[in-house]
């Protein structure tokens, strides 16, 4: 008995259908097949990071210590990368973005081993610039606040010997700022400011 042709069509459709869609399938198989993404070194970023950073290519370097912040997932090399970000930015005389990279560390990770590192670099940055008695005393202020910051947060600091060197310059340089000062006031006959700086 022959079939009716409503129903031979309807087969034929089917058939249409079902061979799109095993192809359709073959196709979405195969473009699954490509090479899955490799995993994240953050150790040979890391290294490739610091390659750049010797080399002076900070910008590009600074890319790469951030994406491994971002994607390190074992946390070793992230806070490294944060550190290197500010070292590469004093490198580079960056001083101002320095100091707001070694301050991000230290908020971050206050307990870190080298978070005196970083507190001491951010009063090494004001230290440097410390030019002059007449020049140097906001320079020296600011190293000296953050010299004392370091002795105060991290009493077991590397850097103890060393600080109390720089802590007694950074005194000598004021002291002498307010001599000069307190010397011109009382050329000036002001004898009352005088007195103030001397003291």
């Amino acid at each position: 008995m022959r079939r009716p042709l409503k129903v031979k069509y309807q087969m034929r459709k089917f058939r249409i259908l079902l061979l799109i869609s095993i192809i359709a399938f073959i196709f979405s198989c195969s473009s699954k097949s490509t090479k899955p993404e490799e995993a994240f070194d953050a150790e040979k970023q890391f290294s490739k990071a610091n390659e750049l950073v010797e080399k002076k290519d900070y910008d590009e370097a600074r890319k790469i210590f951030f994406e491994i912040k971002n994607r390190d997932i074992t946390k070793k090399y992230a806070p490294l990368a944060q550190l290197r970000i500010a070292d590469s930015y004093v490198k580079e005389e960056e001083h101002d973005k320095a100091v707001d990279e070694y301050k991000r560390f230290i908020e971050i990770y206050p307990e870190h081993k080298y978070a005196s590192y970083a507190q001491y670099q951010i009063g090494m940055i004001y230290f440097s610039q410390i030019e002059s008695s007449e020049r140097g005393y906001g320079a020296a202020s600011k190293a000296l606040s953050e010299f004392e910051k370091l002795k105060r947060l991290y009493p077991r600091n590397p850097y103890r010997e060393v600080i109390e060197m720089r802590i007694e310059k950074c005194k000598e340089v004021m002291a002498d700022y307010e001599f000069i000062v307190g010397v011109f006031y009382f050329k000036k006959d002001s004898y009352d400011a005088a007195i103030k700086r001397l003291e």
